[in-house]
């Protein structure tokens, strides 16, 4: 069963109204005054983790500019390249990490590994402000959110009650490795905007809502990647699978593997129709598998007089 991620109404007003007035597309007058974009003196403590491990293009981009936006930032990220991992989290008696760096963590294990030993030992006593994960080298849309390893490290966050952000930069199409990198820069220029935005709206409260995150897909415009995003959108997980895999018995025990994207068509409101127009797609997440109170009521009825 796909997974979804059912949320109040109010989660999405809250989404809308904090990317009113983060691009030039969607800015306004009315909306965005000058005084209410403002962001608070006091920078962020935060704790920044990927899959593409600790040392790819797009966690150290993120490293520099949101250091340069004045936020207190400290990388806790896989050791390798964890794409694909999903929420897993290893059960192993011991774990490796390394501390290569000032502000740099290197674990040995997957997204979630990072951010819960983050939470648990870089941070002990006092969580940070905000966990991002990414930026993401493609994108994390539809199905491919589900299985992220991006996203996986943000819903360890919401796991622990700390406020998350997943970014990630790339299209439907095949990426290309320069443009993608590219087009790292404006993804965290917006990721700026976005945090801003945020700090401004909750004044000394809470990011976001108890419990949701925001998963953000930043198109890759131009043929080099550095150009601007067309707008901003408010979006759902699209529930399509764009990717298909397809096995070949070698003859000797093993399988070819071979994946294709499927096209499909996007559903109206979703990741996939923003980030296919251009624009970022910014979508409210939980770190629960709950679908609603309407299949509740379909199970209850499914299971009505049934006994051990």
């Amino acid at each position: 069963m796909r997974r979804k991620r059912v949320l109040p109404p109010t989660v999405f007003i809250v989404c809308t109204a904090a990317l009113a007035g983060t691009a030039p597309a969607v800015a306004s007058p009315q909306t965005a005054p000058a005084a209410s974009t403002a962001a608070p003196a006091a920078p962020l403590r935060i704790l920044l983790t990927n899959d593409d491990g600790y040392n790819a293009p797009g966690i150290r981009k993120a490293f520099d500019r949101l250091t340069a936006a004045g936020h207190d930032v400290t990388i806790v990220a896989p050791l390798t390249n964890q794409s694909g991992t999903g929420t897993k989290m290893m059960s192993a008696p011991s774990v490796a990490v390394k501390h290569p760096e000032p502000k740099v963590w290197a674990v040995d294990g997957t997204p979630g590994d990072s951010v819960a030993f983050g939470l648990s030992e870089v941070f002990e006593g006092h969580a940070p402000d905000l966990v991002v994960s990414g930026t993401n080298f493609g994108p994390n849309v539809a199905a491919l959110a589900t299985h992220s390893g991006t996203v996986g490290g943000a819903v360890a966050a919401l796991e622990s009650g700390v406020p998350a952000i997943a970014l990630s930069t790339g299209g439907m199409a095949a990426p290309d490795p320069t443009a993608t990198v590219n087009a790292m820069d404006p993804t965290l220029d917006f990721a700026v905007k976005l945090i801003d935005r945020l700090r401004s709206r909750a004044k000394s409260g809470p990011l976001l809502p108890k419990g949701v995150g925001l998963n953000v897909n930043h198109p890759i415009v131009g043929a080099d990647g550095k150009g601007t995003a067309s707008g901003v959108a408010a979006t759902f997980q699209d529930p399509q699978a764009p990717l298909q895999a397809d096995y070949t018995d070698s003859g000797d025990g093993t399988w070819k593997v071979t994946v294709q994207v499927r096209p499909q068509q996007a559903a109206k409101g979703g990741d996939v129709e923003a980030v296919s127009a251009g624009k970022i797609a910014v979508s409210p997440m939980n770190a629960d598998w709950n679908t609603g109170p309407a299949d509740f009521a379909v199970t209850s009825a499914l299971i009505a007089g049934l006994r051990p």
